[in-house]
């Protein structure tokens, strides 16, 4: 599973002094010449992310699946 996010600025972790992110948007990535499919009403868009690894994590434990099957790519 592929999936495209885009990074919105978060705030300062109080726990590890961290800079984190917030998900503005999240696209299932299609297939060539499929359209992509608007995924950002299954997360918690005001959630501040401490890195891409976890936001796989969430995703993989919402979809039910291992975290080796999704793969994430940050839209510029």
């Amino acid at each position: 599973m592929l999936f495209e996010y885009t990074r919105r600025r978060g705030v300062r972790s109080p726990v590890t002094d961290a800079t984190t992110f917030k998900v503005g948007r999240l696209h299932q990535a299609a297939s060539l010449g499929s359209k992509t499919v608007d995924l950002s009403h299954l997360i918690d868009t005001s959630y501040n992310y401490h890195s891409p690894r976890e936001l796989r994590w969430h995703l993989a434990e919402r979809f039910g699946v291992a975290p080796t099957v999704v793969d994430l790519r940050e839209h510029a």
